[in-house]
């Protein structure tokens, strides 16, 4: 009983730290869904040169959009002429990080965390996409995938369209994932003593290695996985192996590297996860350098319960907002 109310108390706190960013992460993506279209995109990563890799990454950092979701988007991009580095470019960084993820982060692992994390989706994107294009084409590089077309709802208001995305349609899509990875959290930080890991992996390479061979089967969404990396670090891992974990977790995924492999080709799948991988190490490896000095270790671990009456309303919508998610939609229609 002891150990499920420490697992009870751990999803609460998490819960109640990330609600009100959430929710407002979830009102910026329903802007950005409408202030950035599809055709804008397509428009913008069409080329061989480094400046479309470099949009590629710079359009998706603040997208939310996750690893499973990205593959038909990545595919009708390369189909209407976007280079294959502004594809690899465009996969790598997108599902990484989100405007909801990103303030997800911030309310439960800091600025500093935050913004390293943007930035490393950033120029991981750009390196993907430069080492993909490096490599001559393969055989098999196709530019054809399923498309996946939305009802243009252009009757209505884009204040509507805008709300509609960002509290209806993308907790639809992330809902699960998130409530999964929020209990997983609490599982983890309920069962595991905190620092259990200090002496026997902590700030060591093999934590990060761990890390990276967990996270790239694994399917979990850019927001979802934040709790997740804040119960290892609570734990005891260092904050590089949780970034490693941030990184290559929403990147890819064991369902989406058979469809990445008919969309920019055998040998460029295999350039894409060599360089995602090594930028996962080298940023874990930088964050665990700045560390010490920022204390974000002990800002991760001293997490406090907020008794706060409008942070219990924040975590009651966003609670609302997530089962309501859940629930079958009368229409059929997410």
């Amino acid at each position: 009983m002891e150990m499920l109310k420490n697992i009870l108390n751990e999803i609460w706190l998490v819960t109640v730290e990330m609600a009100p960013y959430l929710l407002f992460g979830f009102l910026m993506a329903g802007i950005l869904s409408q202030l950035i279209s599809r055709d804008f995109v397509k428009r913008h990563l069409g080329g061989n040169r480094l400046m479309g890799s470099i949009k590629a990454a710079l359009v998706g950092v603040p997208m939310p959009i996750c690893s499973c979701g990205v593959i038909p988007f990545a595919a009708l991009l390369r189909k209407h002429g976007a280079s294959r580095g502004a594809t690899a470019s465009f996969l790598a960084s997108t599902p990484q990080t989100g405007v909801d993820s990103l303030l997800v982060t911030y309310a439960l692992l800091g600025w500093f965390f935050s913004v390293f994390r943007a930035l490393a989706a950033f120029l991981s994107g750009i390196l993907c996409g430069i080492a993909v294009e490096a490599v001559p084409a393969s055989g098999n590089d196709k530019q054809e995938e399923e498309e996946k077309t939305e009802a243009a709802e252009q009757r209505n208001h884009i204040l509507l369209r805008m709300l509609k995305y960002g509290f209806i349609t993308l907790p639809g899509k992330i809902a699960q994932a998130m409530l999964i990875g929020i209990i997983i959290s609490g599982v983890i930080s309920g069962i595991i003593p905190d620092n259990f890991f200090a002496d026997r992996l902590g700030h060591s390479p093999f934590a990060m290695i761990l890390m990276l061979f967990i996270g790239i089967p694994l399917y979990v969404c850019s927001s979802a996985s934040v709790p997740i990396a804040l119960a290892f670090i609570k734990a005891g891992l260092s904050p590089g192996a949780a970034l490693v974990f941030l990184i290559t977790g929403p990147a890819t995924n064991a369902a989406t590297l058979t469809t990445l492999w008919q969309i920019i080709g055998k040998k460029e799948l295999t350039v894409f996860l060599i360089t995602l991988s090594l930028c996962a190490l080298a940023a874990g490896f930088i964050i665990n350098f700045f560390s010490p000095a920022l204390g974000i270790e002990e800002q991760v671990c001293h997490m406090h319960e907020s008794n706060s009456p409008l942070n219990m309303v924040w975590t009651i919508l966003l609670l609302a907002v997530l089962i309501k998610s859940l629930l079958p939609s009368r229409s059929g229609k997410t």
